[in-house]
Formats: C-alpha cells, sequence, structure tokens
C-alpha cells in the first residue's frame, strides 16, 4: 500500500448531467490513477429516503457508513497508485455531513450550463430543488477552500472541456503538479468495475464512447415551470464560472 502522503487525491466535484463520468473515465485512462464513483451517494440516498432509479441496488452494493467512506477517501492506496481520482456529486454532501476531510483532497469544481443541465435532469427527476442541481454546495465548497487556502480553486466548465479536451486537461494538470498524459483524451467502450451499479441507469451514452464527445450547441428552452429554479441557479454557477480555468 501507498501512504497516504504520497498520492494526488483530486476530489471533482459536479453536479448531475454534466460530463462528470467522462471525465472519470479520462482519469480511469491513465495507467497511475485509480478512480471512484460517486462515493458518498448510498450514504446520501440512506440519509434522505429519496426515491432515485436502482436505490435498493445502491444502499445493498456500496457503502451506507459515513465514516468508512472517509476512511477509504483519505486513507492508502494500492501499490503503484499515484493519483486517487474521486468523482464526487456535490449535492451528496448533506449540511449535517463534516467537511473537515475535505482538507486532505485536492477539489476541482466541474460546472455546467444550467439551462443544459435541468432540461437533461428532469427528464429522469421531475422534481428537484436547487440544493439536488449541487450547486449550492459547490460555491460553499468553492468559497470555504478559496478562504483557507488564500487560492483561487479551479473550475472547469464543461462547454470548455468539449470545446478543447487536451489543450483544458494539459492545463489542469499542471495546476495539479500532475505530468500531462495523453492517454486521457480516449478509452475503451464500455463499463468499468469501478462504475457504480447506477451505471445501468445513467451511464449508456458513455459506455459507448471512446472520448469526449465534441460540443455540439444545443438551445435549451427551460419550462416555464422551471422558471423559478433556473432563476435560482444562475448566479451560483455565475459565481463559479467567473473563475472557471480558460485555454487563454
Amino acid at each position: 500500500m501507498n501512504s497516504t502522503s504520497d498520492i494526488s487525491r483530486i476530489a471533482m466535484w459536479s453536479g448531475p448531467r454534466n460530463i462528470s463520468t467522462a471525465m472519470m473515465r479520462s482519469w480511469g485512462a491513465r495507467p497511475d490513477t485509480v478512480v471512484c464513483d460517486e462515493p458518498l451517494y448510498a450514504v446520501y440516498l440512506d440519509r434522505t429516503g429519496h426515491e432515485h432509479p436502482g436505490r435498493d441496488d445502491i444502499l445493498s452494493h456500496h457503502e451506507t457508513s459515513l465514516d468508512r467512506v472517509i476512511a477509504d477517501l483519505t486513507g492508502p492506496v494500492d501499490a503503484g497508485t499515484r493519483i486517487y481520482y474521486q468523482k464526487h456529486m456535490a449535492h451528496h454532501l448533506l449540511p449535517d455531513m463534516p467537511r473537515d476531510w475535505i482538507d486532505a483532497l485536492t477539489s476541482v469544481f466541474l460546472i455546467r450550463s444550467p439551462a443544459e443541465m435541468l432540461t437533461s435532469l428532469t427528464r429522469v427527476l421531475p422534481d428537484i430543488t436547487v440544493d439536488e442541481t449541487g450547486l449550492p454546495q459547490q460555491v460553499e465548497l468553492f468559497d470555504r477552500l478559496r478562504d483557507r487556502t488564500g487560492r483561487v480553486p479551479v473550475v472547469l466548465d464543461a462547454r470548455d472541456v468539449l470545446i478543447d479536451p487536451g489543450v483544458m486537461l494539459e492545463r489542469l494538470c499542471d495546476l495539479l503538479h500532475i505530468p500531462w498524459d495523453p492517454t486521457m483524451l480516449s478509452w475503451e467502450p464500455g463499463p468499468r468495475t469501478t462504475d457504480g451499479v447506477w451505471a445501468r441507469h445513467w451511464y449508456a451514452n458513455v459506455e459507448a464512447s471512446t472520448g469526449f464527445a465534441p460540443f455540439t450547441p444545443r438551445p435549451q428552452t427551460v419550462p416555464d415551470h422551471l422558471s423559478d429554479l433556473l432563476a435560482a441557479c444562475l448566479p451560483l454557477y455565475d459565481h463559479l464560472h467567473a473563475h472557471r480555468l480558460t485555454v487563454d
């Protein structure tokens, strides 16, 4: 096992219906990296009682003890692993959960236009709140980290990554003090043993992919009944978007 000090632990805090799973595939393509898929999901479902697709399978197959999840995310990893990449859904971080363990990780924030996110997410979960978009938690973590360190955390916008994944990911690696590896730009299709059991409900497009899909602008009209939710999301997104990493 590698000691905790020898590992780069990257926590990618995203909201749902982003490119978070493609990003996990990208990091998982590196030979020096191990990935984990939404480690707080079962804890979140157990504590909230939310009815998500595959809820029973998630609770029976994944860890529901927060203490054990934190111990895994911050503890030793297998020998030969240099990077422990953690795909997190920010809304899984509930208000009563501690935050101090996150200080042992290098947090990065992955965002997406709220109009695009909401039109996609509400096809599967039609009745959601702003907290379930993950944006309030992303802003909370971003501000906490900036206040604690005096540095602006890295923010990636999905649009920018899809427009030029090579440049964006190379810049990200540089900021994280990790050697750039072009293997991050492509991967084999199909499922992974590291995928959560929820993959069957959400990952069909990623399982068919071999790399990041080219960015295609898609005008999104948010339904009228989501106008208040969109209005709540926009200032949170704008707060993070103002600090996003760019190719310039």
